[in-house]
């Protein structure tokens, strides 16, 4: 199976529109990071409002942390849409060129074609995600410098020391490709139901947004299934990002506030991709293959 997930590899990276992806995170970022670095004390105020007329703030607020911060905000509501040009094309894009009958042919297992075809949509979503740390928080890092990070809640702010936070990045940032992973694994099961690209496109487009507005929504009615929806637990990255405190109020260094939400966030989400992988199979191995 090595061999046939090089090649499916090799089939991803050779498309132009596969960096359509790449080239948009990079243009997004950058109009972010200078519109903050030419106009980010304005942003400052305006953020640190409600709580500069009780504190005195020194330091470095507008650092490279605290701008990867606002930035992952931003784009992991996007990043979905960009995963889902390639992963909802894996396999409806090769019934399209007429090739998926041909490549059955070959002496391998449905199985093991549906494996490397996710495990190719899950290594380009990886490296995707790679790109977006890299320019979020290293060139982040380079040109806005690193200090204590501030952190805005609904009820509270939190202050992370400069020497407790890149950890939290590394977590936030595998937390994120196991969702967008998840994401990646929708795309894919849908692709297996349409013979062009635009189908399961669109359909997976259409699920995301369907499900992060049901997410999102304080209705009573909606409060039974938020707890099922995976789009409900890709935001759990921010966990990382909140610290203990002890009785009298002080921060326990290097804790995190609630770790049971991300570890219950993982198993949903790992349970949502073996479902969408597994049901892909499953549909895989009994389809009539005509193109």
């Amino acid at each position: 199976m090595w061999k046939l997930l090089q090649i499916e590899l090799f089939k991803i990276y050779r498309r132009p529109r596969t960096y359509i992806a790449f080239g948009a995170i990079t243009a997004m970022i950058g109009i972010i990071q200078l519109g903050l670095k030419v106009d980010g004390k304005e942003y400052m105020e305006f953020v640190m409002a409600d709580l500069s007329s009780s504190f005195q703030f020194e330091g470095n607020l507008l650092n490279g942390y605290f701008v990867c911060f606002v930035l992952l905000n931003l784009l992991l509501v996007h990043v979905p849409l960009l995963i889902s040009l390639i992963a909802a094309d894996m396999i409806s894009g090769e019934a399209n060129m007429g090739t998926l009958r041909l490549l059955l042919t070959k002496p391998i297992s449905r199985t093991e074609f549906i494996l490397a075809k996710f495990f190719a949509a899950a290594i380009y979503t990886l490296t995707l995600l790679i790109w977006l740390a890299v320019l979020a928080l290293f060139v982040s890092m380079a040109v806005f410098g690193t200090d204590d990070m501030f952190v805005m809640k609904n009820y509270y702010a939190v202050q992370i020391s400069a020497d407790d936070v890149f950890w939290r990045y590394v977590g936030a940032f595998g937390f994120a490709a196991l969702a967008m992973t998840t994401v990646a694994a929708l795309g894919f099961f849908l692709s297996l139901f349409a013979e062009n690209s635009i189908g399961p496109i669109v359909a997976t487009i259409s699920v995301i947004i369907v499900t992060t507005v049901l997410s999102t929504m304080s209705v009573p009615i909606f409060n039974a299934i938020k707890p099922y929806l995976f789009t409900t637990h890709m935001v759990t990255w921010k966990e990382f990002f909140d610290e203990k405190v002890d009785a009298e109020n002080n921060v326990i260094k290097g804790t995190i506030e609630n770790p049971d939400r991300i570890i219950t966030s993982v198993i949903v989400l790992s349970i949502h991709i073996v479902v969408f992988v597994g049901a892909s199979i499953w549909i895989f191995k009994k389809k009539d293959v005509l193109s």
